[in-house]
């Protein structure tokens, strides 16, 4: 297979630490004798010995208030993109088996589908999954550049070629209507497919993007079939597309050329300079635009009729995620990934190396993060020296999730389970906001005050404040002497003040501050708007 790991690291930001970017996709080496392998006839065999624990699990599966974690009965499967059916079913695939598997949430049961044409040994990240209404499952895999569906009533798999010139890599997945639309992320061209095709003689539509050398990323469709999504340099800045594929269409259906100027067709949008890595993309249900930003703590809200972006911020990870025995990790990031929305117009998306799937309501300006229990101590700074990992340290690589209803199910890579966040499970704190806005000049500064009540019949041990701005000339700090953690009684409210202050170099605009509390399994917060006039 080619050996796509190194640019797919770079790009995605996957882990904490420099020491381990150049194995996080590597796996075995048989060029390297010293690589010592015990046969278990399991998937664990694709690595060696000593990388198991790294990237087969550390654990069995756990459980909070809110998360409840599957153990897959195949060892080190690598579970990546998911999706789920009509019925409640929950499909995923495995990158360390070429596999597509099933989940029955009512009898608790996995269903694991063998792959005949899948290269013994052979590994993928599948970033894309989409379930059809013919009851099909397709797949995205990016070692192989190839398109999968899997007929979840004959069960089998059918692999189409994807057009790969020079890097591709077919990624995120939609099927839209009578179509399937692919990003390919170092190919920097959107694809359309037609889902009624098999075999490997397949016609597609290549929309190639209008910056060069970029990387296209995920897209989102909106009411009016317009196709978002973001091309961008790591590190260097790029901008959001919106592509009129109808418009697209109509004209070339009407003329007598099969291509059209791509300009003709789409609108450019730059994006902000703090936006680095936008990876994930989503419309709202009020038609604005939502993406992750994999290389910080934000995610962007972009309205389509002002043409403004507005920069949000979660909370800071635990420690327990990245665990900094060495120090050597100086500004902690959680790293949202991908984006979706649900039914409610929530935002949902997944904080990578925080550990957390995310619950963001536009209409409320609320923020409640859901902790996963399980974390694997290889990818993060959890040794303390001695060479024994510390426990309740690390991150579990969730790397995708998928919203049916109130649950939002997701993978964890590194720790072969998958998991459950129930969001109607009520929250054990409320948080009221003096104000929901405010405005201040440079260089002044306003007290602010809020209120952490407890929800819950027993009092809370260590909750800690979240005091977050999305800027350094924006600094929010307590006052009065309040402590950053305390107890919060069950018959006592904690009345909190804050001092918000502006530096004298601060851009005049609109921006987030987020105010709330962290508890060990879920983090509640408010976002409050700051104005600098």
């Amino acid at each position: 297979m080619r050996k796509k790991g190194v640019i797919v690291t770079a790009f995605f930001g996957f882990i904490l630490l420099s020491s381990t970017i150049m194995i996080a996709f590597s796996g075995f080496n048989p060029e390297n004798e010293s690589t010592e392998v015990t046969v278990t006839g399991t998937p664990a065999d694709n690595f060696p010995d000593e990388q198991r624990s790294q990237f087969c699990g550390t654990g069995n599966a756990k459980s909070t208030n809110y998360v409840k974690e599957y153990s897959i009965p195949t060892p080190c499967t690598n579970p990546l993109a998911i999706v789920s059916d009509y019925d409640g079913n929950v499909w995923f695939t495995e990158t360390n088996t070429g596999k597509v598997a099933k989940f029955d949430p009512k009898t608790e049961t996995f269903y694991e589908y063998d792959n005949p044409m899948w290269p013994p040994g052979g590994r993928s990240m599948m970033w894309g999954i989409d379930y059809a209404p013919d009851g099909s499952v397709w797949f995205t895999d990016e070692s192989y550049d190839s398109v999968w569906k899997f007929s979840t009533i004959d069960e089998t798999y059918d692999r189409l070629s994807y057009p790969s010139e020079g890097d591709s890599l077919p990624q995120k997945l939609r099927i839209d209507g009578s179509q399937i639309i692919i990003n390919d992320f170092t190919g920097n061209k959107l694809t359309f497919l037609d889902p009624n095709q098999s075999g490997e003689d397949v016609n597609y539509l290549s929309i190639p993007s209008p910056v060069d050398d970029s990387v296209t990323a995920d897209f989102a469709v909106d009411a009016n079939d317009n196709v978002w999504f973001t091309n961008w340099l790591f590190q260097q800045g790029g901008v959001l597309v919106k592509f009129d594929q109808n418009g697209y269409r109509d004209s070339v259906a009407n003329s007598n050329q099969q291509f059209l100027p791509l300009f003709d067709f789409i609108e450019l949008y730059p994006l902000p300079v703090q936006l680095l890595t936008p990876n994930g993309a989503v419309v709202g249900s009020d038609g604005t635009i939502w993406l992750a930003d994999t290389t910080s703590s934000s995610f962007f809200n972009f309205n389509p009729v002002t043409s403004e972006f507005v920069q949000y911020v979660t909370s800071e990870p635990m420690q327990s995620t990245y665990g900094n025995q060495t120090g050597i990790v100086k500004t902690p990031i959680s790293r949202p990934y991908w984006v979706e929305s649900d039914d409610q117009g929530r935002i949902i998306f997944n904080e990578q190396t925080a550990n957390n799937i995310s619950v963001m309501d536009p209409k409320l300006q609320t923020l409640v993060e859901y902790h996963v229990p399980s974390k694997n101590p290889y990818w993060a700074d959890c040794d303390p020296g001695t060479g024994n990992m510390i426990s309740d340290c690390g991150i579990a690589q969730i790397f995708d999730f998928t919203v049916d209803g109130e649950k939002i199910w997701f993978t964890e890579w590194v720790e072969n389970n998958i998991g459950v966040v129930d969001t109607t499970v009520p929250l054990p704190v409320e948080i009221q906001l003096d104000s929901q806005s405010l405005m201040i000049t440079p260089g002044d500064s306003q007290e602010f005050d809020f209120v952490v009540s407890s929800l819950s019949q027993k009092d809370l041990m260590g909750v800690s404040l979240i005091l977050s701005s999305t800027h350094d000339f924006l600094n929010v700090s307590l006052i009065d002497n309040t402590p950053e953690s305390f107890q919060l009684d069950s018959d006592a409210p904690r009345p909190i003040s804050i001092s918000i202050n502006v530096s004298e170099d601060a851009i005049p605009g609109t921006y987030k501050i987020l105010l709330g509390a962290q508890l060990s399994d879920v983090a509640i917060s408010k976002y409050v708007t700051v104005t600098i006039v």
